[in-house]
C-alpha cells in the first residue's frame, strides 16, 4: 500500500470513530433530556441540590435579584436602566457572584467592576422559562461533530417539562415581562418614557397612536410678542397613520388628539370602578363577565369555524388540481418547466392554507375557562389596596388596550370616545346608578361653565384677529 494510501486510511478511519463517538453522545444525551434530565448547569436564581445533583433548588440570595429584575420590567424599567440601577445598589453579576460562591463557571473571572451588569445579561434573565419552574431542554443545537457552533433550535424540536422545580416567578409575571419587552419605550427630551406607548390605538384605522412630548415655550400676546407666562407642556397623542399622512403631505385618517392626562385619568377610573365593583359584588361580576364573554367567543368560534372550512375546501381542490397536473405532465401535455412553476405555486398556497389551519384550530382549542379569568382579574383586583393614584405596574397588569375614538362636535360641544380593555375581562362597563336631581344640577351648571368659557375664547380669538388685522393695515397706510 502506497504512503499516501495509508496516511488517507488512517484518516478517515479517525474520522469514522469521532463520528461514531459524537452519535453515541448524542443519543445519550437526547435520552438524558427526554427522560427529563437537565442539560445544562442551573441558570443564575438556582444551584444542584446536593442530595441529587440533578435536581435544582433556589439560591435564595440571586433569586431575589431576579426577581428584583422582573418587577423593576413590571415597573416600566427599560434594560439599560435596570443595569445601572443593579450596579449602584453594587448587586454581583452572576459571574462574580459564583466566583464569590467558590462555583466555577464560564465567562471573566475578573473585572475592574464586579458590579458592571450588562444588557446581554439582564435579557437572558427576562426570557429564561426556567423562572416559572418549567425545564426545557435542546435550546441549540450544532450541524455536526466538526462544527462546534450552537444554532438555535426550532420550540417544537425541544423539550419541555413543566414543574421540575421550585419558580422563581409566576407565570403571569413572566409573560407580562415578555409582553412589555416587545413595546419601544423611546426616552425622549422629557427624559422619561411614556408607559402608555404601546397600548393605544386609533379606533378608525386600528393604528398606534403616537406619543408627543415637549415644552410649548412661552405664551404670547396679540401681537406675538412673549408675555412673560409659559404654556403648559405638550404631552398628547395622536394618531400614528395622520402623522405619517402628514409628512408626505397627504390626508389619510383623522388627528385623534386626546391629551395623555385625560387617558391616564379614564384608565384609573375604570381600573378602580371594575375592581371594586368585582371586590363588592363577586357573584354578579363574574355572571356579567361569562355573559360577555360568551358573546365574543360565539363570534369569534363562528368565524373560526367558517375560515377553516373554506381553507380545507381549498386545500381538498388543490389536491385535485396538482394530481391533474401531474397526469397532463405524465402524458406530455405541459412542459417540464411549466410544469415545474405551477407545481412549486400549488405546494407553496397549500402549505400556507395547511400552517393557517392548524393555527385556527389551535385558537379554537385554546380559549380559557371564563372561571379561570375572572378568578385572575380578582386576584389582581384584590393584589392593590390603594387606586388613588395610577402607577405603571397598575398599567401594564391591569390595561390589555385602549381604543380611541375621533371627537364629536356635531353637539357644539367636544365629547370623545374611549374604549378601555382591561386584561381577563375585556372591556368591562360598571353598572351606572340614575342620577339624582342633585347631579343633574351639576351637571347643567358644568355645561353651561363649559359653554361660558367656549364663547369667551371664541371672541377672544376673534378680537385678537381683528386687532392683529387694524395693525397690519395701520403698517401698510404707513
Amino acid at each position: 500500500m502506497h504512503c499516501c494510501d495509508v496516511i488517507l486510511y488512517a484518516r478517515l478511519t479517525n474520522e469514522w470513530y469521532a463520528k461514531d463517538i459524537s452519535r453515541k453522545v448524542r443519543s445519550s444525551k437526547k435520552l438524558r433530556g427526554n427522560a427529563g434530565d437537565p442539560m445544562c448547569p442551573p441558570p443564575y436564581g438556582y444551584k444542584k441540590d446536593p442530595d441529587n445533583p440533578r435536581k435544582w433548588i433556589i439560591d435564595d440570595e440571586a433569586a431575589e435579584v431576579v426577581r428584583r429584575i422582573y418587577r423593576l420590567c413590571v415597573e416600566g424599567k427599560g434594560i439599560e436602566t435596570t443595569a445601572r440601577i443593579l450596579q449602584e445598589d453594587g448587586i454581583l453579576t452572576p459571574t462574580q457572584y459564583w466566583e464569590s460562591k467558590g462555583i466555577r463557571k464560564g465567562g471573566k473571572k475578573s473585572q475592574d467592576t464586579p458590579c458592571k451588569w450588562c444588557k446581554t445579561t439582564i435579557t437572558k434573565i427576562l426570557t429564561l422559562r426556567e423562572y416559572t419552574g418549567t425545564l426545557v431542554n435542546f435550546k441549540t443545537y450544532s450541524k455536526s461533530f466538526k462544527n462546534k457552533r450552537r444554532l438555535e433550535n426550532p420550540e417544537e424540536n425541544g423539550a419541555i417539562f413543566e414543574n421540575t422545580q421550585e419558580a422563581i416567578v409566576d407565570e403571569k409575571t413572566w409573560h407580562l415581562a415578555q409582553d412589555l419587552r416587545k413595546v419601544v419605550r423611546r426616552t425622549d427630551t422629557l427624559g422619561k418614557a411614556n408607559p402608555l406607548t404601546g397600548l393605544i390605538f386609533c379606533a378608525d384605522c386600528g393604528a398606534k397612536m403616537y406619543n408627543h412630548r415637549g415644552g410649548a415655550g412661552q405664551s404670547r400676546d396679540w401681537q406675538g410678542r412673549p408675555n412673560g407666562k409659559r404654556r403648559p407642556d405638550r404631552d398628547e397623542y395622536h394618531c400614528s397613520t395622520y402623522d405619517h399622512g402628514r409628512a408626505r403631505f397627504s390626508t389619510t385618517c383623522s388627528q385623534h388628539f386626546i391629551r395623555t392626562a385625560v387617558v391616564r385619568e379614564l384608565v384609573l377610573e375604570a381600573i378602580r370602578s371594575a375592581s371594586t365593583y368585582a371586590i363588592k359584588n363577586e357573584a354578579e361580576f363574574i355572571q356579567k363577565v361569562r355573559s360577555a364573554s360568551e358573546i365574543r367567543q360565539a363570534e369569534t368560534v363562528k368565524a373560526l369555524k367558517q375560515r377553516v372550512r373554506r381553507e380545507q375546501k381549498r386545500t381538498a381542490e388543490l389536491d385535485g388540481i396538482i394530481k391533474k397536473l401531474y397526469e397532463s405532465y405524465a402524458i406530455g401535455k405541459i412542459s417540464e418547466k411549466r410544469f415545474d412553476v405551477l407545481s412549486a405555486e400549488y405546494e407553496q398556497e397549500q402549505e400556507t392554507l395547511e400552517a393557517s389551519i392548524k393555527k385556527d384550530q389551535a385558537d379554537l382549542e385554546g380559549f380559557e375557562a371564563d372561571t379561570e379569568k375572572v378568578d385572575q382579574f380578582m386576584a389582581l383586583a384584590k393584589k392593590y389596596t390603594d387606586f388613588s393614584e395610577l402607577t405603571t405596574p397598575m398599567i401594564n397588569e391591569f390595561v390589555d388596550k385602549i381604543v380611541v375614538h375621533e371627537a364629536d362636535r356635531s353637539t357644539g360641544e367636544r365629547t370623545q370616545e374611549v374604549d378601555i380593555y382591561l386584561k381577563f375581562i375585556g372591556k368591562f362597563d360598571v353598572p351606572i346608578p340614575e342620577p339624582t336631581a342633585e347631579e343633574l344640577e351639576e351637571q347643567e351648571r358644568l355645561r353651561k361653565k363649559r359653554a361660558k368659557k367656549a364663547e369667551y375664547n371664541r371672541r377672544y380669538m376673534a378680537k385678537r384677529r381683528q386687532k392683529a388685522l387694524e395693525a397690519q393695515q395701520n403698517t401698510e397706510s404707513t
